[in-house]
């Protein structure tokens, strides 16, 4: 039988694309895919992208190591594909349904709005995808009853510990001094006020602080307590507020593009010159320079910084990590760039003792996870997930500020507690208390 030339053609077309197909599939195994979901557009696109070139920086150093031994013997690299949660719910939820869907990835890292993570959690849940969270802090992210989230793994500080923790110092640490600076007695109750993001984020430290005083009896009395929406840019109305009920500092819940302003706006048109304590994420090389000579004196609380470390084991570290990414782009990574940075690590190291990416597999290895702290100070130098909520656990610090007029930026310099601090706490000369009663 003959063949017209035409069909001849269109048969040898498709041996070559099949062949082409076939040698793609038999590759595949060479190589892990990694979802990387971040802001890389919206209001929290400075932090967002941080954490994308972390993960990147991380997953040169695992393909340059040699990629991810699997159970057969065979060497995996590394490959990440971003997806941009837009800093919206409905962007966060396009970008996991691709990354699921259509790039087909093993594993996810990242998230870093709680608002915006915990919308598309049913997409993780239905498809049974480990994920390990990186930046979203809210509780909620793996407490939540509703729905099914033993896929997904806290690998940061949830704002029930920093809440805690800073409220703790507060009174510790601030309420003593400015007690001191009033001539007042040692009892005498230390007027906070809180300005928070109306999201599950800020009602988180907001929820903390509560909770935490009353928990301790602590002598801290909530004289004011004021919400924005994600993304404001406008807050004298609500510090015109605050100014008004004379606190003695102000705990700020907000995302680095909105505490530098609520700083800025609170000194230089309010004249509300007390402190500032801010949530972890505003540890960040963009917010050091927003905020300028009006941070002088405010406090961060912390896990990793752009500009300082702890001493101790991790201090090395940190440097080396902070040196890849200057090498890179030419800026130093910030808090969520770090645990997201570590995210990838984790993400290969459970790959690995799975020896598969087989799904239900690697979320096994996760639940079993205990490796060495990397880049931050980690309890017990160990980096695993609780068996309840499956959080992992770090050790925190407080960070106050000062300017340098040189760079025209803040620096941070650690102050609590005593054992990785570097120097102490003090007032600013213009601090104004808020009454000696």
């Amino acid at each position: 039988m003959k063949y017209p030339v035409i069909f001849i053609a269109i048969l040898l077309i498709t041996a070559f694309f099949a062949g082409c197909t076939q040698q793609q599939a038999t590759a595949a195994p060479g190589v892990i895919k990694i979802g990387v979901i971040a802001s890389l557009t919206g209001p929290a696109s400075n932090v967002g992208t941080n954490m994308w070139q972390s993960a990147q920086v991380a997953a040169d150093k695992v393909n340059a190591d040699g990629g991810v031994t699997l159970k057969d013997g065979s060497k995996a690299q590394l490959k990440l594909i971003v997806g941009d949660d837009e800093s919206t719910q409905q962007g966060g939820q396009k970008a996991a349904t691709k990354l699921i869907t259509d790039d087909k990835v093993d594993i996810l890292v990242g998230g870093y709005s709680s608002a915006v993570t915990s919308a598309y959690e049913q997409t993780i849940a239905e498809y049974k995808i480990p994920y390990i969270v990186t930046g979203a802090s809210s509780p909620i992210i793996t407490h939540r009853t509703d729905i099914d989230t033993s896929y997904i793994f806290h690998h940061c500080p949830t704002t029930d510990t920093y809440g805690q923790y800073t409220t703790m110092f507060i009174d510790q640490v601030v309420r003593p001094a400015v007690n001191k600076k009033l001539g007042a007695s040692a009892d005498r109750p230390f007027r906070l006020a809180l300005l928070y993001q109306d999201t599950a984020f800020g009602k988180g430290i907001q929820t903390a602080v509560n909770d935490t005083i009353v928990k301790n009896n602590l002598k801290i009395i909530l004289i004011s307590q004021q919400s924005f929406r994600m993304g404001e840019s406008d807050f004298r109305t609500q510090l015109t507020a605050i100014k008004a009920t004379n606190p003695d500092a102000v705990y700020l819940g907000a995302f680095p593009n909105e505490g530098a302003p609520i700083i800025t706006q609170a000194r230089r048109d309010i004249g509300l010159n007390t402190i500032f304590l801010n949530a972890e994420n505003n540890d960040n090389a963009q917010f050091y320079k927003d905020v300028g000579q009006y941070g002088e004196g405010a406090i961060i609380e912390s896990r990793f910084s752009p500009y300082t470390a702890p001493a101790g084991a991790v201090a090395d570290s940190q440097n080396m990590f902070k040196q890849s990414y200057f090498t890179r782009f030419g800026a130093y990574p910030d808090m969520m760039g770090a645990s997201t940075y570590e995210g990838v690590f984790i993400a290969a190291k459970a790959i690995a003792n799975a020896g598969t990416t087989d799904k239900a597999t690697v979320r096994q290895a996760l639940v079993d996870l205990k490796m060495p702290q990397i880049i931050e100070v980690m309890k017990d130098q160990t980096i695993s997930f609780s068996p309840d909520f499956r959080e992992s656990t770090f050790d925190l610090w407080m960070e106050q500020l000062s300017y340098n007029a040189t760079l025209g930026e803040t620096r941070p310099v650690i102050v609590w507690p005593d054992n990785l601090k570097t120097t102490d706490f003090t007032l600013p000369s213009w601090y104004m208390a808020g009454s000696s009663s």
